[in-house]
Protein backbone atom coordinates (compact mmCIF):
# COMPACT_ATOMS: atom_id res chain seq x y z
CA UNK A 1 0.00 0.00 0.00
CA UNK A 2 1.42 3.38 -1.05
CA UNK A 3 0.87 5.83 1.81
CA UNK A 4 1.89 8.69 -0.48
CA UNK A 5 -0.64 7.77 -3.18
CA UNK A 6 -2.76 10.66 -4.46
CA UNK A 7 -6.11 10.96 -2.68
CA UNK A 8 -9.62 12.16 -3.32
CA UNK A 9 -10.72 15.09 -1.18
CA UNK A 10 -14.37 15.47 -0.13
CA UNK A 11 -15.89 18.78 0.96
CA UNK A 12 -19.12 19.60 2.77
CA UNK A 13 -19.39 23.33 2.09
CA UNK A 14 -21.35 25.58 4.40
CA UNK A 15 -21.47 29.34 4.82
CA UNK A 16 -19.39 29.21 8.02
CA UNK A 17 -17.51 25.91 7.84
CA UNK A 18 -16.20 23.40 5.33
CA UNK A 19 -16.06 19.79 6.46
CA UNK A 20 -13.14 17.92 4.91
CA UNK A 21 -12.64 14.20 4.29
CA UNK A 22 -9.99 12.30 2.36
CA UNK A 23 -9.88 8.87 0.76
CA UNK A 24 -7.50 6.18 1.92
CA UNK A 25 -4.50 5.47 -0.32
CA UNK A 26 -6.43 2.77 -2.19
CA UNK A 27 -9.45 4.98 -2.78
CA UNK A 28 -11.86 2.62 -0.98
CA UNK A 29 -12.84 4.49 2.17
CA UNK A 30 -13.31 8.07 3.32
CA UNK A 31 -12.01 9.44 6.60
CA UNK A 32 -12.83 12.78 8.17
CA UNK A 33 -9.85 15.10 8.39
CA UNK A 34 -10.83 18.51 9.69
CA UNK A 35 -13.22 21.44 9.55
CA UNK A 36 -12.11 24.69 7.94
CA UNK A 37 -13.55 27.87 9.43
CA UNK A 38 -14.52 30.09 6.49
CA UNK A 39 -14.85 33.13 8.74
CA UNK A 40 -11.31 32.92 10.20
CA UNK A 41 -8.75 34.54 7.93
CA UNK A 42 -7.79 33.10 4.56
CA UNK A 43 -9.48 29.69 4.53
CA UNK A 44 -8.07 29.08 1.04
CA UNK A 45 -4.62 28.65 2.64
CA UNK A 46 -5.96 25.83 4.81
CA UNK A 47 -7.42 24.13 1.74
CA UNK A 48 -4.15 24.69 -0.19
CA UNK A 49 -2.23 22.88 2.57
CA UNK A 50 -4.60 19.90 2.52
CA UNK A 51 -4.49 19.61 -1.29
CA UNK A 52 -0.70 19.56 -1.09
CA UNK A 53 -0.39 17.32 1.98
CA UNK A 54 -2.63 14.60 0.54
CA UNK A 55 -1.42 15.00 -3.05
CA UNK A 56 -5.06 15.37 -4.07
CA UNK A 57 -5.92 14.06 -7.54
CA UNK A 58 -9.61 15.01 -7.56
CA UNK A 59 -12.11 16.81 -5.37
CA UNK A 60 -15.74 16.00 -4.56
CA UNK A 61 -17.95 18.88 -3.45
CA UNK A 62 -21.29 18.16 -1.84
CA UNK A 63 -24.15 19.69 -3.82
CA UNK A 64 -27.16 20.53 -1.66
CA UNK A 65 -30.35 19.93 -3.59
CA UNK A 66 -33.89 20.47 -2.48
CA UNK A 67 -35.85 17.30 -1.80
CA UNK A 68 -37.52 17.64 -5.21
CA UNK A 69 -34.10 17.69 -6.90
CA UNK A 70 -33.99 21.39 -7.73
CA UNK A 71 -31.15 23.70 -6.78
CA UNK A 72 -31.63 26.55 -4.35
CA UNK A 73 -29.29 29.40 -3.42
CA UNK A 74 -26.96 27.12 -1.41
CA UNK A 75 -26.67 24.71 -4.33
CA UNK A 76 -25.85 27.53 -6.70
CA UNK A 77 -23.22 28.85 -4.25
CA UNK A 78 -21.65 25.36 -4.10
CA UNK A 79 -21.56 25.18 -7.90
CA UNK A 80 -19.78 28.55 -8.02
CA UNK A 81 -17.28 27.47 -5.34
CA UNK A 82 -16.66 24.17 -7.16
CA UNK A 83 -15.75 26.17 -10.27
CA UNK A 84 -13.36 28.34 -8.22
CA UNK A 85 -11.75 25.18 -6.82
CA UNK A 86 -11.44 23.67 -10.32
CA UNK A 87 -9.72 26.83 -11.56
CA UNK A 88 -7.45 27.21 -8.50
CA UNK A 89 -6.11 23.64 -8.47
CA UNK A 90 -6.56 22.53 -12.11
CA UNK A 91 -8.01 19.26 -10.82
CA UNK A 92 -11.20 17.38 -11.66
CA UNK A 93 -14.00 18.58 -9.38
CA UNK A 94 -17.17 16.51 -9.05
CA UNK A 95 -20.44 17.74 -7.59
CA UNK A 96 -22.13 15.04 -5.51
CA UNK A 97 -25.74 15.10 -4.30
CA UNK A 98 -25.51 15.61 -0.57
CA UNK A 99 -29.19 15.54 0.32
CA UNK A 100 -29.57 14.49 3.93
CA UNK A 101 -25.81 13.98 4.52
CA UNK A 102 -25.69 16.54 7.36
CA UNK A 103 -28.94 15.19 8.81
CA UNK A 104 -27.55 11.62 8.67
CA UNK A 105 -24.30 12.75 10.28
CA UNK A 106 -26.20 14.58 13.02
CA UNK A 107 -28.37 11.50 13.68
CA UNK A 108 -25.28 9.29 13.91
CA UNK A 109 -23.70 11.62 16.47
CA UNK A 110 -26.92 11.83 18.49
CA UNK A 111 -27.18 8.03 18.47
CA UNK A 112 -23.60 7.94 19.77
CA UNK A 113 -24.82 10.13 22.67
CA UNK A 114 -22.43 12.93 21.77
CA UNK A 115 -23.06 16.29 23.43
CA UNK A 116 -24.46 19.13 21.35
CA UNK A 117 -21.20 21.08 21.75
CA UNK A 118 -19.06 18.19 20.47
CA UNK A 119 -21.53 17.44 17.65
CA UNK A 120 -21.20 21.00 16.39
CA UNK A 121 -17.42 20.55 16.18
CA UNK A 122 -17.51 17.38 14.04
CA UNK A 123 -20.81 17.25 12.15
CA UNK A 124 -19.41 18.97 9.04
CA UNK A 125 -16.41 16.64 8.97
CA UNK A 126 -18.67 13.60 9.26
CA UNK A 127 -20.97 14.97 6.54
CA UNK A 128 -17.92 15.36 4.25
CA UNK A 129 -17.08 11.72 4.98
CA UNK A 130 -20.62 10.63 3.99
CA UNK A 131 -20.41 12.66 0.77
CA UNK A 132 -17.00 11.29 -0.21
CA UNK A 133 -17.91 7.70 0.70
CA UNK A 134 -21.05 7.94 -1.44
CA UNK A 135 -18.96 9.14 -4.38
CA UNK A 136 -16.35 6.41 -3.84
CA UNK A 137 -18.98 3.66 -3.59
CA UNK A 138 -20.79 4.83 -6.73
CA UNK A 139 -17.57 5.03 -8.74
CA UNK A 140 -15.77 1.93 -7.45
CA UNK A 141 -14.17 -0.05 -10.22
CA UNK A 142 -14.04 -3.73 -9.43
Amino acid sequence: MDIDAPRILGLDVGERRIGVAVSDSLGWTAQGVTVIDRKAGDWWQALDRLVQEYRVKEIVVGLPRNMNGTLGPRGEACQALAEQIRTRYSLPVHLWDERLSTAAAERTLIDADMSRKKRKQVVDQLAATWILQGYIDANRRI
